[in-house]
């Protein structure tokens, strides 16, 4: 049995997914606190492979590190979930991707544990790259259960790449 997304989803992956194949453009995934999610609400639909070339899960900082090449030092002066560690992870995914066009990234902390008053539950971190342009980051407050803040995450990129694709 195929898992189902929320309809929320659905319809923002497939507003993606057409935006994507309107400008010709593919999109690589790198995800920490979702653990895949975003990558699996993307391929869902069927002739995703046209247009996701991937996506990298990196839930733990020696993944971040190996994987996407996050260097060692954004992790230990600026922990996990931040900007700088979001743009790094959205940067080693469009760099290891040769056949993408776009990465996007998340990090952040969903709960219930792992909250501090500086970096409370709720709190991700996105970023965008693109090839050759300055990567963007953001980050946003989610509430709920885990779930909840997970899908809210996934959501949120979705948009925050539809927001950031080029026009062309």
């Amino acid at each position: 049995m195929e898992p189902s997304l929320p309809a929320a989803i659905s319809r923002d992956t497939l507003l993606l997914l057409e935006a994507l194949a309107a400008r010709g453009r593919r999109i690589i995934t790198a995800e920490s606190c979702t653990g895949g999610l975003l990558a699996a609400a993307l391929t869902q639909p069927p002739g995703a492979s046209e247009f996701v070339a991937g996506g990298f899960v990196t839930y733990s900082n020696a993944m971040k590190m190996r994987v996407l090449q996050v260097p060692q030092v954004l992790l230990d002066l600026r922990g996990a979930v931040s900007s700088e560690v979001a743009a790094a992870m959205a940067d080693g995914a469009i760099a290891t991707a040769p056949d993408a066009d776009i990465a996007v990234s998340i990090t952040g902390i969903a709960g219930p544990d792992g909250g501090s008053p500086e970096k409370p539950v709720g709190l991700v971190w996105f970023a965008v790259a693109r090839k050759q342009q300055r990567t963007r980051t953001i980050s946003a407050r989610f509430s709920g259960d885990r779930t909840a803040i997970r899908m809210q995450a996934v959501n949120f990129a979705q948009n925050l790449v539809l927001e950031n694709l080029p026009a062309d």
